[in-house]
């Protein structure tokens, strides 16, 4: 069941091609709201909107907003004759899209001509609070690289819910965005992780591709119940294609939750069980009390068995951001809380880069 409420546009403080974002008044007292102009349509100051509110009234992590569902002042909408897959498929919401391999899409072709990734680096991050300090770091390395986002439908499904990704696009630090599954909204739209890489090789001509689900994540505190789990077959998925995947391990000592001290039972768990091949996984440098605690946690896992598990340092991640100044957060923690989290995105992009600086040019 969802949670349904008549409500008012006060204003509209937000607004783009993608995404309105509103005050609503409901039962006289104020809201925020998000409208996805490409499910809803456009919205403006005075219309009557029904609004699903089911997650602010249960205190989730939607940001505090309700959405709208349907706009009573605006109720009909035409839609073009380009594309035809369907996302959020059999569902009141469901959108036509123009995916990118489809036979409508200009790159059609490229699809049924792809052989391999020819040894493009993949890196696989958990969380959506790891890809802006990812770009950064790349970008301080190398302003001319040219970075492709894959956004997987594990949490949030639009990509224009993501400021992260609006700021980045902004600056020129993000060079395409590519969402795939029952994601939508990116440059590019695919079908699944496979052609979602083949998109950003191919199409957007990625040097270094960036994958990891939208805001959000889905958890229970139980070994397999996380949405993070995507993270094993995205492994699969690159080595399958001739891409080089890296892993950002989720580190963490802020955390008051035992299983996520160190490396997160989130990610032992999909390098132990649920990859079935191997992928580099880059440890940064930290105190050596911390140090020993992951090394122990290695060991008792056996990854450094299955996989090639190295170590840079990714403390240049505080030099990359007084360059381009982004406010870091995970889980309302900063860098000065969590310096290992964001410096494992940072080692994990050093190595990333030293590899594909040996590789010549990959699109040849």
């Amino acid at each position: 069941m969802i949670e349904i409420k008549l409500g008012k546009v006060l204003e509209v403080n937000m607004l783009d091609e993608a995404i309105s974002i509103l005050t609503v008044e409901i039962a006289g007292e104020k809201y925020k709201a998000i409208n996805y102009n490409y499910l809803t349509g456009n919205i403006g100051c005075g219309d009557t909107v029904v609004l699903n509110t089911t997650a602010v009234s249960l205190g989730l992590g939607s940001g505090g907003y309700h959405f709208v569902i349907t706009n009573y002042s605006r109720p009909e909408r035409d839609i073009d004759n380009k594309g035809h897959i369907m996302k959020l498929r059999y569902t009141p919401m469901q959108l036509k899209v123009m995916a990118v391999e489809e036979q409508q899409s200009q790159y059609h072709d490229k699809f049924n001509k792809f052989t391999t990734l020819n040894g493009m680096p993949v890196i696989i991050g958990e969380l959506h609070s790891m890809l802006a300090p990812s770009c950064i770091a790349l970008k301080y390395l190398d302003r001319d690289i040219k970075i492709s986002y894959i956004m997987t439908d594990g949490a949030a499904l639009p990509i224009s819910f993501s400021n992260v990704v609006r700021e980045l696009k902004k600056d020129g630090i993000l060079n395409a965005t590519i969402t795939v599954g029952n994601a939508f909204g990116g440059d590019f739209d695919a079908i699944n992780v496979y052609t979602g890489l083949i998109t950003s090789y191919a199409v957007s001509k990625a040097d270094i591709t960036l994958i990891m689900m939208g805001p959000g994540i889905a958890g229970t505190g139980t070994k397999y119940g996380f949405s993070g789990i995507e993270q094993g077959y995205i492994i699969d998925a690159v080595n399958t294609l001739g891409g080089i995947p890296y892993l950002i391990p989720r580190i963490q000592f802020g955390d008051k939750r035992l299983r996520h001290k160190g490396i997160s039972h989130h990610t032992i768990t999909v390098l132990s069980e649920i990859a079935k091949t191997s992928c580099t996984v880059v440890i940064p440098k930290m105190d050596k009390r911390k140090m020993d605690y992951v090394h122990s946690q290695i060991k008792e896992s056996h990854i450094d068995e299955k996989h090639n598990v190295i170590y840079e340092d990714g403390s240049f991640l505080a030099d990359a951001n007084k360059y381009f100044n982004y406010n870091f957060s995970t889980m309302g923690r900063g860098y000065a809380e969590e310096p290992e989290f964001f410096n494992s995105c940072a080692a994990t992009v050093l190595a990333a880069y030293k590899k594909y600086k040996t590789g010549g040019n990959l699109h040849v």
